[in-house]
């Protein structure tokens, strides 16, 4: 349905994306997922056809956002993340307005704005003026303008930016609607977000794709990786610790840690792909008279991998 390749976009020199390469097929919902200024906006306003690439491609539905802008446009349903509205219009006009730009023919206007209404449930609220409406019935306000000409495809832009728990709630719940028989793009820097709505997910950090699979497949994948961290009494410094476990086979690297207790060495140590190194650990800390305070296996959940995939240690 999407397919993206090398997409680079640079700013007076500044890479923004940096050949970013990934595919969406119809009828997923994809969570597009990174810290703040990691290039998810950037992103989706090329995709959508606002903001030309410096480098490489995309095709919606086989067509290039170049070669036939408009029609890739009419295939999408963008709800940016400043969702601009006409608060000074009803909730109805404002639709029909869109409609209209949209190319709705005007026979099915009303009845597209009745759907779309109906499905963000707004239809009690079409005669009210968008200004004097909560941030998360503006937030249906605007998914409702994404819906107007019934797109096959939706990108949203941190679409419960702002909203309160029981707001971000419903939502989401409505995302997942959505998704039912649409291709949804949702840009977030919000992990738990991305959890609740998603099939699949993509992280960036610093304008790059450092990720791209489902939940259980990068915990899976985290999981080859085995992290221990250790704590230990009895080595003359820390520097012999540290040269010690090194040594052990099977040892990707060493790397101290601080511990609650001052007389104690911590270190974690990162396993060579498939290595188990808990039992030859607790072997050389005995062999050298060490006191072993503890050792543990660390498992990473999608909080910490996206913390680790995008640095924020």
């Amino acid at each position: 349905m999407i397919e993206v390749s090398g997409l680079t976009k640079s700013y007076d020199g500044v890479k923004a994306l940096n050949n970013v390469s990934f595919s969406v097929k119809r009828g997923e919902i994809v969570g597009f997922l990174g810290p703040n200024g990691a290039g998810k906006t950037t992103t989706m306003k090329i995709l959508t056809c606002f903001m030309p690439q410096t480098s490489g491609s995309v095709t919606v539905a086989g067509k290039d956002i170049n070669d036939d802008p408009l029609a890739v446009r009419s295939m999408m349903g963008y709800l940016p993340e400043s969702n601009p509205l006409y608060l000074d219009m009803l909730v109805y006009d404002y639709l029909r307005h869109v409609a209209t730009v949209r190319g709705v023919p005007a026979d099915k206007r009303h009845a597209r704005i009745k759907e779309a209404c109906t499905m963000c449930g707004i239809a009690d609220r079409v005669g009210q003026r968008i200004g004097t409406l909560s941030k998360g019935y503006k937030q249906r306000v605007g998914l409702a303008q994404a819906l107007i000409h019934d797109p096959d495809i939706l990108i949203l832009d941190e679409p419960t930016s702002g909203l309160d728990p029981n707001q971000i709630v419903e939502i989401r719940n409505l995302i997942r609607r959505l998704g039912e028989n649409r291709t949804i793009i949702l840009s977030t820097h919000n992990l738990p977000e991305v959890m609740a709505t998603c099939t699949r997910m993509l992280i960036v950090h610093k304008g790059q794709l450092v990720a791209d699979g489902t939940a259980a497949e990068l915990e899976r994948r985290e999981s080859e990786t085995q992290r221990v961290h250790v704590e230990l009494r009895g080595a003359a410094s820390q520097e012999e610790a540290l040269a010690a476990l090194r040594a052990l086979d099977g040892v990707a690297s060493a790397t101290p840690v601080l511990t609650s207790d001052a007389n104690a060495i911590g270190v974690e140590l990162v396993a060579a792909t498939g290595a188990d190194l808990r039992a030859p650990l607790f072997q050389a800390i005995v062999a050298r008279g060490w006191e072993l305070l503890e050792l543990r296996r660390e498992a990473l959940d999608l909080e910490g991998i996206f913390r680790k995939l995008t640095k924020q240690v």
